[in-house]
């Protein structure tokens, strides 16, 4: 008989967060503990969480809450996911995911049974520099750099768009391309009739990408950038809500970007994440996977989940350095060493 029980906790960020739909001082969290009479003292735990005014799934708590307690009796009776009805539900499934691969592992952070998981190798990550003034985020540049990464990736649309070429040239002033991989996040802040323009002074300074660079939706207008870009385009934002396989295809089919960024709470969970990473190989379009400010718990499994699709020994840097943010996070032995995540099992929490 399995049981899932479902609690909750609200995480505090030790630096308020700023991202292009504002601010965040808290995040929560839901969490479902999966357990099994065939696996007496054995459980698995999920982390299921939204971003609001992003995630396709957002809603307030109490519905939050009620809605994933239906799946999770559906779970309880049957013993499966129904991945078809959670589609919609990323976040829900992922967390689902989560838990039933740990409660398989017998328990273990090691879920996918990887050479990270078992704490055999790192997982390359870019330093994240988030949005500020531009003297804050040269001083964030700085402490990345210092720390030892060689990928940064720089969210802009905070301040004006010359000031924020400005830090790009200091950045290219001081290192190469060789010595520092520069990606830039603008979250859909550029109009269709300015874009161009902002990515051809971009481009001037060895930039790997740009994500997002307008808003999601206009699918016609990002396809023609994505035709004539002088820079290589990431799709993030505009994946969201696209949960199924054939809608999948017609936006890669359309736009033809040269990246996506799949977060799995956001893009479908762990099933969803692979199958947009295979449609994309197919297409012969990369890809990476990132977080999305979840505590240490998601951040483990979509670590793992990287490992797992691009392992072992990733070359393309991975967006994972979010489980250092929260004052109040849940123990557990993820650490950065340098540009590397790991799992040290010889410490007892990141």
């Amino acid at each position: 008989m399995l049981k899932i029980v479902i609690s909750s906790k609200t995480f505090h960020f030790i630096n308020p967060a700023g991202t292009s739909r504002g601010v965040y001082t808290t995040r929560q969290s839901f969490f479902v503990t999966l357990t099994s009479d065939d696996s007496p003292g054995v459980q698995g735990m999920g982390e299921c969480a939204t971003l609001p005014d992003l995630s396709c799934d957002a809603m307030p708590p109490t519905d939050y809450e009620r809605k994933l307690r239906t799946f999770c009796d559906v779970f309880e009776r049957t013993g499966e996911i129904d991945y078809e009805a959670m589609r919609p539900y990323p976040s829900m499934l992922f967390g689902l995911e989560t838990a039933l691969a740990q409660l398989r592992a017998g328990g273990k952070l090691d879920i996918l049974d990887t050479p990270f998981g078992r704490g055999e190798e790192g997982i390359t990550i870019n330093g994240l520099v988030w949005m500020g003034t531009f003297d804050e985020m040269l001083a964030r540049l700085d402490e990345k750099i210092q720390k030892g990464f060689h990928c940064v990736k720089l969210k802009i649309g905070a301040i004006d768009f010359d000031k924020e070429l400005e830090l790009v040239r200091h950045i290219r002033e001081s290192f190469t391309r060789e010595q520092i991989e520069l990606r830039v996040d603008a979250n859909g802040g550029f109009s269709p009739d300015e874009a161009m323009s902002r990515l051809e002074a971009l481009s001037k300074h060895d930039i790997h990408s740009i994500e997002q660079p307008i808003r999601q939706h206009q699918w016609a207008a990002m396809a023609r950038l994505c035709a004539a870009t002088p820079l290589p385009i990431a799709l993030d934002e505009e994946l969201i809500g696209v949960n199924s396989r054939h809608e999948k295809i017609e936006l890669l089919d359309t736009i033809r970007p040269q990246y996506i960024i799949l977060k799995p709470s956001l893009h479908g969970g762990m099933s969803g994440t692979a199958e947009w990473i295979e449609l994309a190989r197919e297409r012969n379009i990369g890809s990476w996977i990132t977080s999305a400010l979840e505590s240490n718990v998601g951040l483990n499994a979509i670590a793992q989940l990287a490992a797992r699709i691009y392992g072992p020994n990733i070359s393309m840097p991975q967006g994972l350095g979010t489980g250092q943010l929260f004052s109040d996070n849940v123990p557990m032995p993820l650490t950065i060493r340098g540009d590397q995540l790991m799992l040290d099992y010889s410490s007892s929490s990141s």
